[in-house]
């Protein structure tokens, strides 16, 4: 199939369009131009849109743009935490690949030589720019772009460089916590290089009656107008990626969004509680959220839960903030339109990982968890007229060669992802047995005290988990260490770890065997 498609790809670039709709080939042909991107990447987003099935959150935004888009159902990062769930997505292969497997793992200091998709579509012929967090925060990696790490006026002067664009307030209450608590972090830390320059301390959730325009997120989306108004003339078609920051800690959104969710209106986590027999590494320590101002002791999921009026405040907060974020993916979705470059434009949106939200008593992500893998991914092909909701099992690192088969650039051969074009077309057709992720419990956060790599592999009914014990210095797997299983035709909130249940022990070794085979093992049987 895929030998097809690379033979009519003026055909590719406008398949989406209806077929009842009526063209003249031969006019067709001659304006044809290869689509542009909007690249969209929101940050923590996990799969509770309205696209997705959550009726209490208000996404009316990326709701209407997934009506018109294929909405994947079931994708899966390969990584849930920052550095390496992007570092894949942006490198197109996986983590034991790119040898990134944490946040201060730097990709181009572990891969000098490595070609970036924005990298890779400027060859093909694309102007690149980048506004916001497509990369990991300190890491933008300017050389991937023709326009770099543009940033709103005026945090792209001096004052605010070292800053990250999630330590923003703006409520003086919630400025003065910042920076009293920034001054303690500065002094404990006898002038190390601080993450996010030491500012991010402050209130976990913040209200302002303020508007949308003050906030950095709808300033950046202003920016991205702009520079579509100054790009679009040139001949060359352009790859914006626009990073949303916002659903990320600390939840600071508009009193506007916290009003959609009133005090007690969003249901808490069907999972409160860590899986029955889950492994000790298993579950994160909730140290993130621990790192910011809260009424209560924040402890580790093996803990005590919070107060059940906190944990409400914290999924609002979070709510309100997606929402928040989905008026930005609005107003970006008009400019389009009224600029006219809406049809001719791929539009994707993705979350990096999934974050629990008392989740197995936990708050935060950096688990193998389903909760922190499943990520929502909205993909708009140019010309495209309707959508469709896809179950097919998918994961992050399927957008580069999906985009290159969108856009008519043919994809490099190492790529690890699979192009969903063919289920794009037929999304009852048979397609990957499992998708894969990995990830690497550090000593500090480790209950037990050691580190571990978690090896977790989807399957259409099972989630399955190896954990071995990791030697970061030699950077490899030592003696296994612990099982997880999960059978998600009864068990899809992953309430108990089943593993240890003599009757599936059959199960569990066909499983390791299918896991050992890797992604290589689970690529669909009908495309080449």
């Amino acid at each position: 199939m895929m030998k097809i498609l690379k033979l009519f790809i003026p055909v590719l670039l406008v398949f989406f369009t209806s077929c009842s709709q009526k063209s003249d080939p031969q006019k067709d042909q001659k304006t044809v131009q290869k689509p542009n991107i909007i690249f969209l990447s929101i940050d923590d987003l996990r799969a509770d849109l309205g696209s997705y099935g959550n009726k209490e959150i208000k996404t009316p935004n990326i709701d209407a743009l997934s009506a018109n888009s294929m909405v994947m159902l079931n994708t899966h990062s390969q990584s849930a935490v920052c550095a390496p769930s992007r570092a894949s997505t942006m490198l197109g292969y996986r983590p034991d690949s790119t040898r990134v497997w944490h946040l201060g793992d730097k990709f181009r200091e572990i891969n000098p030589d490595a070609v970036t998709m924005p990298q890779y579509f400027n060859k093909a012929g694309y102007y690149t720019v980048n506004i916001g967090k497509i990369f990991h925060n300190y890491m933008p990696d300017s050389i991937s772009w023709d326009e770099p790490d543009l940033r709103p006026y005026p945090y792209n002067t001096k004052e605010y460089v070292k800053r990250d664009a999630e330590t923003y307030y703006y409520t003086e209450a919630s400025k003065k916590d910042q920076i009293a608590k920034r001054k303690i972090y500065v002094a404990k830390k006898k002038g190390k290089n601080l993450y996010g320059d030491g500012w991010n301390r402050g209130p976990a959730i913040e209200l302002a009656d303020e508007p949308d325009s003050l906030y950095y997120d709808a300033m950046q989306t202003t920016l991205a107008l702009k520079t579509l108004d100054r790009i679009k003339y040139k001949k060359e078609p352009f790859f914006l990626g626009l990073g949303f920051y916002r659903p990320h800690l600390p939840f600071v959104a508009p009193k506007k969004y916290w009003d959609l969710y009133p005090a007690g209106s969003v249901s808490p986590a069907a999972n409160p509680k860590l899986p029955k027999n889950a492994p000790v590494m298993s579950a994160n320590a909730n140290y993130e959220l621990r790192a910011y101002t809260n009424p209560t002791k924040i402890g580790r999921p093996e803990d005590e839960p919070l107060p059940e009026k906190y944990a409400d405040s914290l999924k609002r907060g979070y709510y309100a903030s997606v929402s928040f974020v989905d008026a930005c993916v609005g107003k970006l979705v008009a400019g389009l339109k009224e600029r006219g470059l809406y049809e001719n434009t791929v539009i994707v949106l993705w979350g990096d990982h999934g974050w629990k939200l008392g989740d197995h008593n936990g708050w935060g992500k950096m688990t193998n968890f389903y909760i922190d893998t499943h990520v929502p991914l909205i993909i708009k092909g140019a010309n495209q007229q309707e959508g469709k909701q896809i179950k097919a099992l998918s994961e992050l690192v399927d957008i580069f060669p999906t985009l290159c088969d969108l856009t008519g650039v043919d994809k490099a051969d190492y790529l690890q992802g699979t192009s969903l074009v063919p289920v794009f077309e037929n999304p009852d057709l048979e397609w990957k047995d499992a998708v894969f992720t990995q990830f690497r419990r550090r000593p500090r956060v480790s209950k037990d005290g050691q580190e571990y790599m978690g090896y977790s592999m989807q399957t259409k009914q099972y989630h399955y988990i190896e954990w071995y014990h990791w030697d970061n210095v030699k950077k490899e797997k030592g003696a296994f260490a612990a099982t997880e299983l999960y059978d998600h035709f009864v068990d899809p909130n992953e309430t108990e770890n089943v593993a240890g249940i003599s009757d599936k022990t059959e199960i569990i070794k066909s499983l390791s065997v299918q896991l050992s085979k890797g992604w290589k093992g689970a690529l669909p049987k009908n495309i080449n």
